[in-house]
């Protein structure tokens, strides 16, 4: 076991997304997992149907108990419904060394389509955790949200990756999966440029959890120590191996084999 992974996110009652996908993600890769809850959800693969959030404060004390006693070596983000709550965490990752790198999935909509960020933080996340994160991980909803900018083709995903990396993160992964095409296309974009990630649709309707997944993912890679470029490209091929191999639960959005590496 190698990598401790601090995961600031809401619980998923369905296990596919949020801290229960995280968990699973963080520890097929060898890493180790610990948590601090954001919210909790009544929700399966057809949508979420209630948010129980937790006070600001009460995360903000699992977080710091956490890092007093265990540690980490990578921190990530998931869903932080409201502002108060987004400056809660923001204020316990002020305190900490900054060489610990920051993952920041910036949830706002659920797969089902229900908001799970509240319209006025979206200014405090851009605020108080883009610019401190290694890397953020928008769908094109969410850049488009974050950038201002509408996003209809790899052209604009190149223009709106390289418009997000000034708002201060070391590198921003704009994923492009709700364009309709083929093939998927990825951007990473860092200080040396855009690398650009392209792979072949696979056909499921097993996507819940896909960000939350791929996210997690990369902050164990970079708690891990690999390069940014190499853990996207880990991060990527265990999302797309747990897709491909989705047991095919539920009646909507299904869930991935967070476990496939356990089958080999």
């Amino acid at each position: 076991m190698k990598g401790r992974v601090l995961i600031v996110a809401g619980s998923d009652s369905g296990g596919g997304a949020g801290i229960q996908a995280d968990i699973k993600t963080v520890t097929m890769l060898g890493g180790y997992a610990a948590t601090a809850v954001s919210a909790l959800t009544a929700q399966n693969t057809r949508g979420v149907f209630g948010v129980y959030p937790v006070p600001p404060e009460f995360i903000a004390q699992q977080m710091r108990l956490v890092l007093e006693d265990i540690g980490a070596d990578s921190l990530k983000t998931g869903m932080l419904h409201s502002a108060a709550v987004i400056d809660a965490v923001a204020d316990v990752i002020d305190t900490i060394d900054r060489d610990i790198p920051l993952v920041v999935d910036p949830v706002m909509v659920a797969k089902g389509g229900a908001r799970l960020l509240e319209t006025d933080a979206i200014a405090a996340l851009k605020r108080r955790l883009l610019v401190r994160a290694a890397i953020v991980t928008p769908n094109l909803p969410e850049a488009e949200a974050l950038s201002g900018l509408e996003i209809r083709d790899a052209n604009d995903m190149a223009h709106a990756a390289r418009a997000l990396l000034t708002l201060g993160p070391d590198a921003v992964l704009l994923k492009g999966g709700h364009l309709e095409s083929d093939t998927v296309t990825d951007i990473l974009a860092t200080a040396d440029g855009l690398q650009t990630f392209h792979a072949d649709r696979i056909p499921t309707t097993s996507t819940h959890g896909t960000g939350c997944t791929l996210a997690s993912a990369i902050a164990t890679g970079l708690a891990q120590k690999l390069e940014i470029g190499e853990a996207v490209r880990r991060a990527r091929d265990y999302v797309r191996q747990a897709l491909a191999t989705a047991p095919g639960y539920g009646k909507g959005h299904g869930p991935l084999n967070h476990g496939h590496p356990l089958d080999r």
